[in-house]
């Protein structure tokens, strides 16, 4: 078992965006006390557009909230990359949204497939803005028995704080989710808030930000379900 362990950070770091620090300190708090290292590291969405070959040093992704990014395509290049190579990957806020558009244009081959945040007239919104905003709200979230998710928490519910304005449009939900991109965690709206590939070592994305609740006392369970599959 490997006792050194690089994560790649997708995104562009704000040192004010309290999401971008918790993310950080979320996965170097579980390095205390087992004798492990985790190495953190921003990678920079506009770098990633122009060598993506850099993904390759780093055995788990985070793909970072705060979008839009400065590169778009270097976030879906970095999704792309660790689906087709099955290395674990966490999408949070933001970054749920892009693995969304990124199935959708690569795996379901809707090539115009897009986010209303970034393109508002783009006739293929695989992601809009929701009925009500959740910026600084926590929300209860039910996850679904049989799926990845759950057997991560083992537990049928947990409580979750959200940032966002945008999720996947509830239009193309059927469409995802036939195409394999499984919901795994709904509000007690039936509105999406977690989902999952089947057939991958750990491929989830969640509306929610795990990591402003993670702590070395109480790591989240998918902060350290991420962890245990780079280890593995």
């Amino acid at each position: 078992m490997p006792r050194s362990v690089s994560l790649g950070v997708v995104g562009d770091r704000d040192p004010e965006n309290q999401e971008h620090l918790a993310t950080e300190s979320a996965f170097r708090e579980l390095e205390r006390g087992d004798g492990l290292s985790i190495e953190v590291d921003w990678l920079p969405t506009e770098r990633l557009a122009e060598d993506g070959a850099l993904l390759g040093e780093y055995r788990a992704l985070v793909i970072a909230p705060g979008s839009p990014y400065h590169s778009a395509a270097g976030a879906l290049g970095a999704i792309r990359w660790a689906r087709e190579n099955r290395v674990p990957i966490l999408g949070t806020c933001g970054g749920f949204q892009h693995m969304i558009v990124e199935y959708a244009r690569n795996v379901l081959g809707i090539y115009d497939a897009e986010h209303e945040e970034e393109h508002p007239e783009g006739p293929n919104l695989f992601v809009t803005r929701l009925s009500c905003s959740l910026v600084g709200r926590q929300e209860t979230v039910e996850i679904l028995p049989g799926t990845r998710a759950r057997a991560i928490f083992e537990a049928a519910r947990s409580e979750e704080r959200f940032f966002c304005n945008f999720g996947l449009n509830p239009a193309r939900r059927r469409e995802i989710e036939q195409g394999g991109f499984r919901v795994s965690g709904i509000d007690r709206n039936g509105e999406v808030r977690i989902m999952e590939i089947e057939r991958h070592p750990f491929f989830l994305g969640t509306l929610f930000v795990p990591q402003v609740s993670s702590s070395f006392e109480r790591p989240h369970p998918l902060v350290a379900g991420l962890l245990r599959a780079a280890v593995a």
